[in-house]
């Protein structure tokens, strides 16, 4: 019984860490995922680098990204932050 109490307060220390830290990640990780794989030709997207880009092509681990009329660039997927909404 003694050690039952001892261990308590880690249970709980790890059930705290898992709720506030681990968890909200792993949700956030999935959502980015299910953002990327939803991307199609048009979409604006914002980089890591800050450019806000519109995809051009979707590869299997590549984009293709429209930076202006004249220059297109391949980045990974992984580079997209977030889908960029006009607020206008």
């Amino acid at each position: 019984m003694e050690i039952i109490s001892q261990l308590l307060p880690f249970v709980f220390l790890i059930a705290i860490m898992y709720f506030v830290i681990i968890r909200p990640q792993q949700k956030e990780a999935k959502a980015r995922k299910e953002m990327i794989e939803a991307l199609k030709k048009g979409d604006k997207v914002i980089t890591s680098s800050g450019f806000i880009v519109v995809v051009h092509k979707i590869e299997e681990n590549f984009l293709s990204i429209k930076m202006n009329d004249d220059v297109i660039v391949k980045i990974t997927k992984d580079s997209i932050i977030k889908k960029f909404e006009d607020e206008a």
